[in-house]
């Protein structure tokens, strides 16, 4: 287990909170993600260079922006998605519906017990969901995530990360203030616990959008 970092706040919306609240989220999270988070899903869909054909999985679907262009990148594939929260699958499948896609099921999952036999997808892509954790879940969570992965799958995480300016600061200090203002997100930085699950080829990249700090982390399992 990495030494965690100094400058990681803990997690402070608790396991029941999570659904409630991105049940209430639902409604207005795509105007959030569009300011703040595209750039980094975009640096997302490069990294994971999908072929088509393959078999994917999104771990924290949400409201399915990534994963319609999962489906446009793989149709011939078979792409899955779960998520914890059923408000936000049902804007996925509205999304993914309008798009005509087939070869794809959206279910409510826990990343912690993800029900899939072992070896099954080529490609894991988590967006936004270990920056709501406890520390404590991350080696469990991404043990699973390899456990999926068949040999030479990839893994491709992106989460809100510790400031490197000073103008990047104030995400912090909302969330020291309030976590409900960053829906429960804090800065994290993922790359030695990547590294300390096994990962091979791992690296990381940060990507800064109207000031909110993404970190996106590839790995390989061997």
């Amino acid at each position: 287990m990495p030494r965690s970092s100094g400058d990681m706040q803990p997690a402070r919306l608790g396991e029941s909170e999570v659904v409630p609240t991105y049940s209430r989220l639902a409604v207005r999270y795509d105007s959030w993600a569009a300011l703040a988070e595209s750039t980094a899903r975009r640096r997302c869909l490069e990294l994971a260079a999908i072929q088509n054909g393959e078999t994917i999985l999104e771990v924290a679907a949400g409201t399915g922006l990534l994963f319609v262009e999962l489906l446009k990148l793989n149709p011939d594939g078979v792409t899955e998605g779960v998520d914890l929260t059923e408000a936000m699958l049902m804007k996925a499948r509205d999304r993914a519906a309008r798009q005509g896609a087939r070869n794809y099921r959206l279910l409510v999952g826990d990343a912690r017990h993800l029900d899939y036999p072992a070896g099954r997808f080529d490609l894991l892509i988590n967006n936004y969901m270990f920056d709501l954790l406890p520390e404590s879940d991350f080696a469990t969570i991404l043990e699973e995530f390899k456990r999926v992965l068949r040999p030479g799958g990839r893994l491709v995480l992106v989460n809100m990360t510790t400031p490197e300016h000073w103008y990047q600061a104030l995400w912090e200090q909302l969330y020291r203030w309030s976590p409900s203002l960053v829906g429960g997100c804090r800065g994290v930085r993922l790359l030695p616990f990547v590294q300390s699950a096994g990962f091979h080829r791992v690296r990381r990249e940060v990507v800064s959008q109207m000031t909110f700090p993404s970190e996106v982390i590839y790995g390989v399992k061997p």
